[in-house]
């Protein structure tokens, strides 16, 4: 019950992270594509944590445990608020497009955006049913072991590829080509942050260096 509860305040204070972000900068609630955009979310997210509160509380609470202040590496702290920001300045110039109409997006195109968004936020939880280790903070637990199968069998860190895919969805499904341009400037966050937890699975996690050579690609097959 109280993991439902931590899972459910946490659902509470997406909810006012992004009606600050979107409906404050857009200077109206007459933001379609904002009120979609949450919903998704917040369906994607709070779903399986209620799923995960049930049958897996001991890997919800890897999930809760997230934030710079629960990072225990100083370069993942940094990484950790620089995504937010970069988070933050995404949904900041959305919505100072909605109101200033800097670009238009058609209806289909955001509404296909927002299908990408929840499908990522789908397969990602998928990642977290094929590794129970896959927490919200960069650490290794003394009985965590290298999963090879999966996702896993084709990139190193598919939690954070389809991460990716939701970020450069994001701009779309609220209406804004131009911040595509702030979620683009995330990116070298997200690679800084992955190079700096391989070196610690490197040297913590026993096996992972034999995986690193058998799944050579980090982020998206066939690219990096």
């Amino acid at each position: 019950m109280k993991l439902l509860l931590q899972a459910v305040a946490s659902g509470v204070l997406g909810l006012a992270f992004f009606a600050v972000a979107l409906f404050w900068p857009a200077g109206t609630f007459d933001y379609w594509q904002a009120w979609v955009f949450i919903a998704v979310f917040l369906a994607g997210t709070l779903i399986p944590s209620f799923y995960l509160a049930v049958t897996d509380p001991v890997t919800l609470q890897r999930r809760l445990h997230a934030g710079p202040t629960a990072e225990t590496r100083s370069a993942q702290k940094v990484a950790a608020v620089a995504l937010v920001v970069a988070v933050l300045a995404v949904l900041i110039v959305s919505a100072l497009d909605r109101r200033f109409g800097w670009s238009s997006v058609p209806a289909w195109l955001a509404l296909a955006a927002d299908v990408v968004v929840v499908v990522s936020l789908v397969l990602s939880q998928v990642v977290i049913f094929q590794n129970r280790f896959a927490a919200a903070t960069i650490r290794v637990e003394a009985e965590q072991q290298v999963i090879s199968t999966g996702m896993y069998g084709w990139v190193r860190h598919p939690m954070y590829s389809w991460a990716l895919v939701m970020i450069l969805a994001s701009p779309l499904a609220l209406g804004s080509f131009w911040a595509l341009l702030a979620a683009t400037a995330g990116l070298p966050v997200l690679v800084f942050r992955i190079l700096d937890e391989e070196k610690m699975l490197v040297a913590e996690l026993r096996g992972y260096d034999e995986y690193r050579q058998k799944i050579r690609y980090r982020l998206v097959p066939g690219v990096w």
